[in-house]
């Protein structure tokens, strides 16, 4: 079987996986305040595979000669594209960072790993015969980003590696996609044009570059990630929702099993957000809590924010998580009183990919290329719920 057959074959055998993640929203819930942000995975995955065939070519078709990027090469990169959050749960990061480490006593767990897994099952179940190593760059492609990011030879096209999703500096195709396609979807303004960014990136050393008098264009992208954290992802009413929906899925699963799915990629693919309409739908007495929670949610009445605190950012090295109890401890006599229980405490922080530093600090003069982008904003939001 040719590479080209076998990588069609790929695409075609992922594509009923894909269309199932059509029920996997790309902003969880949102959508329950932000009506628009409807869109799925499937959508945010098929824009990346375009961008990152896109941004491949323009590189080969400038430096083509020098870097001697190959049909394969490209066709291994957009492989990545298509299939980089194949892994994702249901409800966003929500599956990922807030329960599954709540019922599996902190386990360690990410989309990335789960989706080289996922791939691994796709050629399995699907019996296609792939050249072992473009299947292992995909991998490592979809890797780049995360902490368990392989250590490549330096033989290899380390800029291939930097397309999909960049661990270096944090400029890619998929925060492309999902920048402009999130702020459409929820009805905001969108100054960040990656059109220019990708017309003039070019590769210097083993790195992708862009021209320093586009640092603008640069910032707005980190800007307009930060301000969709800030407004949409991390909004007091999602924040509620989503930690009512945490206790339902808590509660629940016992019962379904939920957390139980990340163990065998045949099951897990199957997970998505229509686990909510099976705890609403069904009688069973052990789902009871779980399913008056959801209830609660459709009804309107949700948690209700408190206050939430900003943490400067000169304090932040002597800040210290706030938890239930420093709120309940916190409490004046008289009125109401709260137990730990009636408090839920949510802590976000906002940057701008790469921590606390600036993201323009490091400029090659000599080339005029941005080459080094980093980061420095950090926010912590203290939400408290209340349980009536």
């Amino acid at each position: 079987m040719t590479t080209s057959t076998a990588t069609s074959i790929l695409i075609r055998s992922s594509y009923n996986l894909l269309t199932r993640s059509s029920f996997r929203g790309k902003l969880g819930l949102v959508h329950m305040v932000y009506p628009g942000a409807v869109h799925s995975r499937f959508e945010h995955s098929l824009g990346v595979y375009w961008l990152a065939g896109e941004a491949v070519h323009i590189i080969k078709a400038h430096q083509g000669s020098e870097i001697n990027i190959e049909r394969n090469d490209i066709k291994t990169v957009k492989l990545a594209g298509l299939l980089h959050d194949v892994g994702h749960g249901p409800f966003s990061h929500l599956f990922e960072r807030e329960f599954l480490p709540r019922v599996l006593n902190g386990y360690k767990w990410s989309h990335e790993d789960m989706s080289t897994k996922m791939i691994d099952h796709i050629v399995d179940e699907h019996h296609i015969e792939i050249d072992s190593a473009i299947l292992k760059n995909v991998k490592e492609m979809v890797l780049a980003s995360s902490t368990k990011t392989p250590q490549k030879t330096v033989n290899e096209k380390q800029i291939l590696y930097d397309i999909v999703a960049n661990g270096r500096n944090g400029i890619d195709v998929d925060k492309f996609d999902y920048i402009v396609r999130d702020s459409r979807a929820c009805g905001l303004g969108c100054n960040f044009q990656f059109q220019r960014l990708m017309e003039t990136m070019r590769v210097i050393g083993d790195e992708i570059c862009y021209r320093a008098k586009d640092h603008l264009t640069i910032h707005k992208l980190f800007a307009t990630r930060a301000d969709l954290h800030r407004t949409v992802y991390t909004h007091a009413k999602v924040k509620a929702i989503e930690l009512m929906v945490l206790d339902a899925l808590t509660l629940a699963n016992g019962e379904l099993s939920i957390s139980a799915s990340i163990q065998e990629p045949a099951k897990f693919w199957k997970l998505d957000e229509s686990i909510l309409r099976q705890i609403e739908t069904s009688d069973k007495q052990e789902l009871k809590k779980a399913r008056d929670l959801i209830l609660r949610i459709r009804r309107r009445d949700l948690y209700q924010f408190c206050n939430e605190f900003s943490v400067p950012k000169d304090n932040l090295e002597h800040f210290k998580d706030i938890t239930p109890q420093d709120i309940v401890c916190s409490q004046k006599n008289g009125g109401t009183t709260l137990e730990e229980d009636d408090v839920a405490v949510s802590i976000v922080k906002i940057d701008l990919t790469r921590g606390r530093r600036n993201p323009l600090e490091k400029y090659d003069k000599d080339h005029n290329f941005l080459i080094k982008v980093f980061s420095f904003i950090e926010q912590f939001n203290v939400f408290a719920a209340l349980i009536i």
